[in-house]
């Protein structure tokens, strides 16, 4: 006899959750210390409790939300001291990724990043924060993806997934009306084959802003 199964109780519908969630918060799209509970969750993505419970639980895990002993879930207030060594980290990990990636940065790579760069520029001139996060990142993996070092980009990913809700805040007070100056920078590095200049490039760029949220 075949027994039928809820479809929420599949693993499809935790995994939807669960990027939805991890897509949201990496692109700043929740703001720093909100709440969120497993009834909420469920509300808004047509799941049972289980699903959520797992989703959450994950990323608890990962750094991207924050559980406190009363059982709250939050999206995580970050100290000084926590942004400046998530700092450290995205300039280590992304430094090397991009030294990586330099012997295969050819024209098209060269390309598409300038075109990333001009989308974000659309973002910053149409104030959508969310969007110029989730565009600065794409232009970042793009260049990263060259590396082919997929466990030291998973890293960096998870530094930027606990840096999302951060990383909103940084945009609302670096008031930018430009693409970063480091993007291009790194771009003609890039073009001149200059690794010294790149990683100059790219630890300034994932470093000089995070310093204006610790002064």
């Amino acid at each position: 006899m075949l027994i039928s199964r809820h479809p929420e109780a599949t693993p499809s519908a935790h995994d939807r959750v669960y990027r939805a969630l991890r897509t949201r918060i990496m692109h700043g799209d929740i703001a720093p210390g909100h709440a969120l509970t497993l009834r909420g969750i469920g509300k808004e993505y047509g799941v049972s409790m289980t699903p959520a419970r797992e989703s959450v639980r994950r990323l608890v895990a990962e750094g991207a939300l924050f559980q406190s002993s009363s059982g709250r879930v939050s999206t995580p207030e970050l100290s000084n001291e926590r942004i400046e060594e998530l700092a450290v980290l995205r300039s280590l990990i992304e430094v090397e990724l991009a030294s990586r990636a330099l012997p295969r940065a050819h024209m098209a790579l060269i390309d598409r990043l300038q075109t990333i760069n001009a989308t974000i520029a659309e973002k910053i001139t149409n104030q959508d924060a969310v969007g110029y996060i989730r565009t600065n990142l794409d232009f970042h993996r793009t260049l990263y993806l060259r590396a082919q070092a997929p466990a030291m980009l998973a890293m960096a990913e998870t530094v930027w997934l606990q840096m999302g809700p951060t990383m909103r805040a940084l945009y609302g007070r670096l008031r930018r009306t430009e693409p970063p100056h480091f993007h291009r920078l790194l771009i003609a590095a890039l073009k001149a084959g200059d690794e010294p200049g790149l990683r100059l490039a790219v630890r300034s760029d994932v470093t000089q802003g995070l310093r204006m949220l610790t002064s």
